[in-house]
């Protein structure tokens, strides 16, 4: 798992009571500047409820928050034992 939710790879949307997952590439990652909007705004369509991450900009905490997605901070390790923790 990656610290930066604005700017990682890859995102993985987990169906925590079916283990399904998608992956979805992150198209901001290299954006000079709104990485964390665009990227909120990604999860937020895919209507994810909530999002597990080491690190939350302002700009992208702002958006989840809007669109009333929970957000999990100082979240690390690998993402299965992750979502076994929960």
């Amino acid at each position: 798992m990656t610290p930066r939710f604005g700017r990682c790879q890859y995102f993985i949307i987990v169906d925590a009571d079916a283990l399904e997952f998608e992956a979805v590439e992150n198209p901001s990652i290299s954006a000079m500047g709104g990485a964390g909007i665009v990227s909120g705004q990604l999860i937020a369509n895919k209507g994810v409820k909530a999002v597990l991450t080491g690190n939350v900009g302002p700009n992208a905490f702002q958006t989840l928050q809007a669109a009333e997605v929970e957000i999990m901070i100082g979240v690390s390790g690998l993402i299965k034992d992750v979502i076994v923790k929960i």
